[in-house]
């Protein structure tokens, strides 16, 4: 398998037909409704005001020493990028691809610390099914960087506001600032202290019924509950193998009503308490109990605890929200957070996002994006022409044609 780490990654051809992560050039097809309605408003706006700017500015001033490119904006220097993602995972890569092909500078910042790297098959994703979760991001660091996006293997330990925007800062001791900021950085899983745990996670010890359900049919299921979540986890895991038993003591005391509801539909539960996992070639054979005994298991379901790797966003001072896993970033259905300029999309915002939702929350930002900086510079250059003819006779029939109101009117 290719590392999507290595030292150059060449460029290959896109075709003019793109817009998903991964699946880049492959296919055609229609954009989702809220992106068409988002992209006309944007177009409509742009287009609407720079045309009644036009004619006033011709009819009035036919003799103005004024060029078209005097209108434009100036080329962002090279210092400063129109957005920083920190995150190379499939949330991060997506908002690159869609911000890269909108013609951005764009920068991605990757610690190479995907949270599924220990899972060497994902599940549920359109047309990847049984995809490596390298693979994956090898084949979004191709498509980001075919369309001029650049991503530096590194991770951000200090991110500021500034003046103008955001920087940020290295652990190789590199800076960079852009105008807005995405953080991609996820999340971990921290599993229960149970010896040989750890190291089955991703195979014979997985958390995600979704993810891993399927592949878990006919087979002895373990679960490791932690809470009444783990629980549920038990209820959903009964269309795949009527073999099914809760180890219970990590949740504490279990409501008798709920003892009685998992056992009606065919679950056991065990209050013994786990102390090691067993295997044999590799592979998980049982579940060695507190009292010396051992509990036949093929695949245990795990209640991991997710830890945010948030650390860029509590530097920034975002409002955070109260979840079923504890205190987390709050964002809007964009994924922008309470301070100006800045996203948190995929496991760093919704820590039970799946790989397709993290990817999708992703281009969902970079849209929301690309949209305010198109309407920044529409600014910029309205103020430019106010200013132009500011004092003149026509600056009065301009003010109103340049107003921030959305309709034009």
């Amino acid at each position: 398998m290719r590392s999507p780490w290595s030292p150059k990654v060449q460029r290959e051809s896109c075709c003019a037909s793109h817009a998903s992560f991964s699946g880049a050039g492959r296919s055609r097809s229609k954009s989702h409704p809220a992106c068409r309605s988002l992209l006309a408003n944007s177009a409509s706006l742009v287009a609407n005001k720079l045309a009644r700017v036009h004619d006033c500015v011709m009819t009035r001033h036919e003799d103005s020493s004024a060029t078209p490119d005097s209108l434009l904006d100036a080329s962002i220097s090279p210092e400063q990028w129109d957005a920083i993602i920190i995150g190379g995972g499939a949330a991060g890569l997506s908002a690159a691809l869609i911000l890269a092909r909108a013609r951005r500078r764009v920068l991605v910042f990757d610690a190479q610390e995907p949270r599924n790297r220990f899972a060497a098959h994902m599940h549920g994703v359109l047309s990847r099914d049984g995809y490596s979760p390298l693979d994956l991001v090898a084949d979004g660091y191709r498509e980001v960087r075919a369309v001029d996006g650049v991503i530096e293997n590194a991770r951000v330990i200090e991110t500021h506001a500034t003046a103008n925007g955001f920087e940020v800062v290295t652990d190789k001791g590199a800076r960079a600032t852009a105008r807005r900021l995405i953080v991609a950085t996820g999340n971990r899983d921290q599993l229960p202290a149970i010896p040989g745990l750890a190291e089955q996670w991703g195979r014979g010890v997985v958390a995600c019924p979704y993810c891993d359900g399927y592949e878990s049919s006919g087979r002895a299921i373990g679960v490791l509950a932690g809470s009444v979540m783990g629980l549920h986890k038990a209820h959903m895991l009964t269309p795949y193998s009527t073999d099914i038993t809760v180890f219970t003591a990590l949740a504490g005391a279990i409501p008798d009503v709920d003892r009685l509801v998992l056992e009606q539909r065919g679950i056991r539960l065990e209050d013994r308490a786990v102390t090691r996992v067993i295997t044999e070639g590799g592979a998980i054979t049982g579940l060695g109990l507190d009292d010396g005994t051992v509990a036949l298991i093929d695949v245990v379901f795990a209640e991991a605890t997710p830890i945010a790797l948030d650390e860029p966003l509590r530097q920034l001072g975002v409002e955070r929200t109260d979840t079923p896993f504890g205190s987390w970033t709050a964002v809007d259905a964009a994924g922008k957070t309470s301070v100006e300029g800045v996203w948190a999309v995929g496991n760093t915002s919704n820590p039970s996002a799946l790989v397709p939702i993290a990817a999708g929350a992703g281009a969902t930002a970079a849209l929301a994006l690309n949209a305010e900086l198109v309407a920044e510079e529409v600014a910029t250059a309205t103020e430019r022409v106010l200013t132009m003819f500011s004092g003149s006779a026509s600056h009065t029939a301009l003010a109103p044609l340049l107003s921030t109101n959305p309709t034009g009117n």
